[in-house]
């Protein structure tokens, strides 16, 4: 038992009613309203801590959980991103050999004289038809060699014999020889296309022999496509099926296929 009453002592309202200002009367005591306002102070008679501890197995269902979900936080991210090539990826470059093929199309024109003189010689009826007199049928051998049996054609033997009059000499030769080129990346764009390689030698004497050796190498003037199969530029060089003068001229040729966004061109030295 305090010693004390906690309440303190209770404040009493009284209300009265007046008739007038002139009017006085007498309070009742039973008449009296009162509203009776206790203030309260609260004191800590007890406290007690708590702690809660929760226990489990370690072959539990949330142990089978937490091994679920963990996993599938670091192996999708790193999906998405080895199949997206990276995040934030501004450039990129990759190596890869092509599968380049001999398509057996060649046109030859040789040079016999200053003043303009030639003969020729293509796979093409057409050219053939239009050289006329001026046709000469060549020995021809070819050889396609895989050095490393990758299964891809590393090297090309072309080996051409022309027979001359005997009062034709050559100063010069100009050849052009067609090619199937195939990029096949694996995680890149697909892309093929016809191309060619293009020979061209004068000498300010006649020659009885030439030999030329060089590479094949691809050349853009923007990138190619990041996905998908490119086939833009799988047309022949060389319209072989024209009747006319025209779809036979190096000019020609030489401009059209220069107006590609991909195209091969041959880098080789020639004695």
């Amino acid at each position: 038992m305090f010693g004390t009453s906690p309440f303190p002592p209770m404040e009493y309202l009284c209300e009265t009613q007046e008739e007038g200002p002139d009017t006085k009367k007498n309070i009742n005591p039973d008449e009296v309203r009162t509203l009776a306002i206790p203030t309260m102070t609260i004191y800590e008679v007890y406290s007690h801590p708590l702690l809660v501890r929760y226990r489990t197995s370690i072959c539990s269902k949330a142990t089978l959980f937490l091994l679920v979900v963990l996993p599938l936080t670091y192996i999708p991210p790193l999906l998405v991103a080895y199949r997206s090539q990276g995040f934030w990826l501004k450039q990129s470059t990759y190596e890869e050999q092509p599968n380049v093929r001999f398509r057996y199309e060649a046109l030859l024109v040789a040079i016999t004289s200053s003043s303009g003189g030639y003969v020729a010689w293509s796979t093409f009826q057409g050219f053939n038809n239009l050289a006329g007199d001026r046709l000469r049928i060549p020995q021809v051998s070819v050889r396609e060699e895989d050095k490393n049996q990758d299964g891809k054609m590393e090297q090309l033997d072309f080996s051409l014999e022309l027979p001359l009059l005997p009062v034709e000499d050559v100063y010069g030769v100009q050849l052009i020889l067609t090619f199937s080129y195939q990029l096949y990346a694996s995680r890149m764009s697909t892309f093929v296309m016809q191309s060619m390689a293009f020979v061209q030698y004068t000498s300010p004497v006649p020659g009885a022999k030439l030999y030329i050796n060089g590479d094949l190498r691809l050349q853009q003037r923007r990138p190619l496509r990041h996905q998908g199969l490119d086939t833009t530029y799988n047309v022949s060089v060389i319209n072989g099926a024209s009747p006319f003068a025209s779809s036979y001229d190096l000019i020609n040729i030489l401009s059209a296929y220069q107006e590609r966004n991909g195209l091969c061109s041959y880098f080789g030295m020639g004695f």
